[in-house]
């Protein structure tokens, strides 16, 4: 076989007399994929994450709703122990998801609109979707 490197083809391979050999996990960094464009995997996560839609109650799941909400208020010395299902919109793009929180509820602001728990959860009372507990089926005292 004759070819135009048939010259340099048996020769040793050169090492510096001045530089030490490189590490092997550094030389192959030397060839590591790199990110062109930065930021464009975190966007692309961001764009592919789901969200839900709001769901909208009719008119008779707010008024149970309500009337749940007040009797929290009422019975609230007692320290109801309760779960909330509510919205909570997502803060960088449309939509959000629906959150479960259980506890005892430590105040109601009437005024905010806001269900305080002990754990200092504030749950808004126009996100809310449903309210269970014990507290519900037991008459309340005369």
């Amino acid at each position: 076989m004759t070819g135009p490197y048939d010259d340099i083809l048996n020769l040793p391979h050169p090492v510096s007399a001045v530089h030490p050999p490189m590490a092997a996990m550094d030389r192959a960094a030397q060839f590591s994929p790199f990110a062109a464009l930065t930021g464009y995997d975190a966007a692309i996560r961001e764009t592919a994450r789901w969200t839900e839609e709001r769901m909208e109650l009719d008119e008779s799941a707010i008024s149970a709703l309500s009337e749940r909400l007040h009797v929290i208020a009422v019975r609230l010395a007692e320290h109801p122990s309760i779960t909330i299902t509510y919205f909570q919109p997502d803060r960088s793009k449309c939509g959000g998801t629906y959150v479960t929180a259980a506890g005892v509820v430590k105040k109601m602001d009437e005024y905010r609109r806001i269900v305080t728990l002990t754990d200092g959860t504030g749950i808004p009372m126009d996100d809310i979707i449903s309210i269970e507990g014990a507290i519900f089926e037991m008459p309340a005292d005369p």
